[in-house]
């Protein structure tokens, strides 16, 4: 019995394996093309995800280098093979693609094909994307396709497979942006509020300067002066809403530089001190960093709206072998723990223990009437 099929399993394992590390749909797509090439020892393979339009939304290449890929030009269309592929949902297995009459040709800088087998990725009953290689490295017979049943068997298992992996990553970007637009909203809301209240302020001052004009005018003076002051806070304010309602840059920027942001934005937008302090820390797994930040902005919202703090401070710090730990400290009304069934819901508390547990962590709450709550929550090191 030949050892072919073993090896073959334990090479789509190992493809499978590559494919479930990644969350971002771009890095699927590449794991996919990567993997399919290495497991049937293609020289080159390609992956196109189909918009509505005729053309593809992504195509990923994998055998080509940057310079002919920019030389070959656009994406291409949905037709010949891959239109068939698409529209059929049908594997396609050929000795030499150039002489198929659905073969319509392809760009002069474009590497020249013989071989192929391609097949469509499908989730369910819906095509999302087609997968092809091409040129196999191995002796072919005459006339014959290098590429084997056995090949195609394969590729279909990582196929299905990568349909799963690629839905997974579309449903994860979908939910952050989610997260995102649920963060932005939250926070313009916070904005819109402070930057009211210094505009009614400086309508009130204005009105108080006009009516002292004549009979005060050292008195109008004075209140002109507020205004112009009240005048700059508010723009600050609208320029750092400006900033920060852009999605936070965590992978760009890191939890670090996100979270002083962040905070400096809402110091401005909030009449209590929020503090940040940081040390020793260093760049953690993004999953832990991401769960760091939502649990922070999280603690941050109830702090500010709900506890009546006049100061907030946040400490993220080093814990144990390469972790870290994040406090969010108020010193507002607080509440009886006691009660903390009854108040988790509408503090964020279960969604915040959520993250924690679902990235190793740990969540605790210390708090008191009278006495101010703390938010902590430990990460270990990745």
């Amino acid at each position: 019995m030949s050892h072919r099929p073993s090896s073959g399993l334990a090479a789509v394992s190992t493809a499978l394996l590559a494919m479930s590390r990644h969350l971002e749909v771009r890095d699927v797509l590449k794991t996919i093309v990567a993997s399919a090439r290495d497991l049937l020892d293609a020289r080159y393979a390609a992956l196109g995800v189909p918009d509505d339009h005729g053309g593809f939304a992504q195509f990923v290449v994998d055998g080509v280098t940057d310079e002919q890929w920019k030389a070959i030009g656009p994406l291409p269309r949905q037709h010949g093979i891959l239109a068939a592929m698409l529209r059929d949902a049908r594997t396609e297995r050929l000795a030499d693609v150039r002489e198929d009459p659905r073969f319509e040709g392809w760009p002069a800088a474009h590497p020249d094909m013989s071989d192929f087998l391609g097949l469509p990725v499908k989730d369910g009953d819906e095509v999302i994307g087609a997968l092809f290689l091409a040129n196999k490295r191995c002796p072919k017979p005459e006339g014959g396709c290098g590429f084997t049943e056995e090949d195609e068997e394969l590729l279909s298992i990582l196929a299905q497979h990568a349909a799963i992996a690629l839905t997974n990553a579309r449903l994860y970007e979908r939910s952050r942006e989610l997260t995102i637009a649920e963060e932005r909203s939250r926070l313009a809301h916070d904005l819109h509020d402070a930057v009211s209240q210094k505009l009614f302020s400086l309508r009130l001052t204005a009105q108080a300067a006009a009516a002292l004009v004549d009979r005060d005018p050292s008195r109008a003076k004075g209140e002109l002066q507020q205004v112009a002051a009240l005048a700059a806070e508010a723009a600050d304010e609208l320029r750092a809403a400006v900033v920060e309602l852009r999605p936070a840059a965590l992978d760009e920027d890191g939890l670090i530089n996100t979270l002083r942001t962040q905070i400096q934005v809402l110091d401005r937008a909030h009449s209590a001190r929020v503090t940040f302090d940081t040390s020793g820390t260093k760049a953690l797994p993004a999953a832990q960093e991401e769960a760091l930040l939502r649990v922070a902005q999280e603690a941050l919202h109830n702090a500010l709206r709900h506890s009546g703090a006049d100061r907030v401070d946040v400490v993220l710090a080093r814990w144990g072998p390469g972790g870290a730990i994040l406090s969010v400290t108020d010193n507002g009304k607080g509440f009886d723990p006691r009660t903390v069934r009854r108040a988790g819901r509408h503090l964020g508390l279960v969604s915040m223990r959520d993250r924690a547990s679902g990235v190793g962590g740990k969540l605790k709450v210390q708090s008191s009437p009278g006495k101010g709550t703390t938010i902590e929550m430990e990460v270990p090191g990745g």
